[in-house]
Formats: structure tokens, C-alpha cells, sequence
């Protein structure tokens, strides 16, 4: 039986890395094994494509390209090979992502990325993804709190109002594969929608 596939997104800030490990952990207590990955990321090719993103000047295009260079190996080499054993995967950011981020908010040709994905991805969707929704201005405040800011976490409240904009325009392409979770709550009730919304699929 194959596995599942589970993605989280959301605008920097929005907390959804907070909550991959607890999400980790109640899937283990079902599941035959549970894969954490991310994106860009996951492989060590695509890991360093992800510093050359985060870090090195370049425009959306180039951005584009090399994040989805990074999901091809990802998932010829982390993503199917586990759901092949039929485990489930976590991956913090997917596709949605470049959409949001590189489409939206950098302005690359939306058909554009619709042809890397097939390109890239062919039929491959997460069957579930955790949309972190936050209002950009809470999310700004938290991003000042945390860590260093890398090429995007720098960007100002208008950049992530279209990246924010762009998430729900895939949303509004595939509703079924997403459960919104208001991301401005407390972590606690962020974490009691993630519990009810795998409870309502009985996982």
C-alpha cells in the first residue's frame, strides 16, 4: 500500500514548522513510518541548491529553475522511494510554494510553472496540505523575533500579501486537498484544527 503525503504551507511566519514534529509524532503512533522532509531541500544536492535560493542574488526565473531541480531529485530520491514502502511523508513546502512564492509574489508566468510541474512532478500531489493562513502583518512581527533573515524572510508586507494571494489561488484550484488552519491562533488551537482535521479523515 502506498503511502501518504502530507505538505505544509504558509508565509514565513506563519508557524507551521512549529508544529511538523507533534504532527510527526501522532502519525507515528498509526503509521508503519513517517518521513520529515522540506522544500528546497530534502536530498543532499537539493540542500544545497536551497542555500544558493536563500541566500545568493538571483531573479524569480532563476529562483524558479532551481527550486524545481531541487524537487526533481527530492523526489526521485526521498519522496516516492518512502512512499513506495509506504510510508507517510512530511514535507514542510511543496509545490504550492513556487507558486505562491516565485508566481505571486516574483511575478514568474503562472502557465510557466504549470509546465515545470508537470515537467518535474507529472501526476504527483500531496493527498493533504495544512495551509497556514496569517495575516502578513502578524507574520512580520514573528519573522522579527526569530532567527536571521535569509534573501525572502527580508521582504516586506506587500511581497508576502501576494505570496499569500498566490497560495489562495491554488486553493481555489483544488479545494478538497486543503485544510485551512487559522495560523494567527494560539499554537494550541492551531495544533486542535490539525487533530480535527485528521480525525475527520480517520487517520
Amino acid at each position: 500500500m502506498r503511502g501518504r503525503f502530507i505538505t505544509l504551507e504558509g508565509i514565513d511566519g506563519a508557524g507551521k514548522s512549529t508544529h511538523l514534529g507533534a504532527l510527526s509524532k501522532r502519525l507515528r503512533a498509526g503509521a508503519a513510518g513517517v518521513v520529515c522532509t522540506r522544500e528546497p531541500g530534502g536530498t543532499n544536492l537539493a540542500e544545497r541548491l536551497r542555500e544558493l535560493v536563500l541566500h545568493a542574488p538571483m531573479d524569480g526565473l532563476c529562483e524558479s529553475l532551481l527550486v524545481f531541480a531541487a524537487r526533481r531529485d527530492h523526489l526521485l530520491n526521498t519522496i516516492e522511494p518512502a512512499l513506495a514502502r509506504g510510508d507517510t511523508v512530511l514535507c514542510d513546502r511543496f509545490t504550492d510554494a513556487s507558486f505562491a512564492y516565485q508566481g505571486a509574489g516574483r511575478g514568474v508566468d503562472w502557465e510557466l510553472l504549470s509546465q515545470l510541474e508537470r515537467w518535474v512532478q507529472g501526476g504527483r500531489q500531496p493527498d493533504l496540505t495544512f495551509w497556514f493562513d496569517i495575516a502578513p502583518e502578524l507574520a512580520a512581527v514573528r519573522r522579527a523575533q526569530a532567527r536571521d533573515a535569509d534573501r525572502f524572510e527580508q521582504q516586506d508586507v506587500h511581497f508576502f500579501s501576494r505570496v499569500r494571494d498566490g497560495y489562495q489561488r491554488r486553493i481555489a484550484a483544488a479545494p478538497d486537498r486543503y485544510v485551512t488552519l487559522d495560523a494567527g491562533a494560539s499554537s494550541r488551537a492551531v495544533w486542535s484544527q490539525i487533530e480535527a482535521a485528521l480525525k475527520a479523515r480517520g487517520w
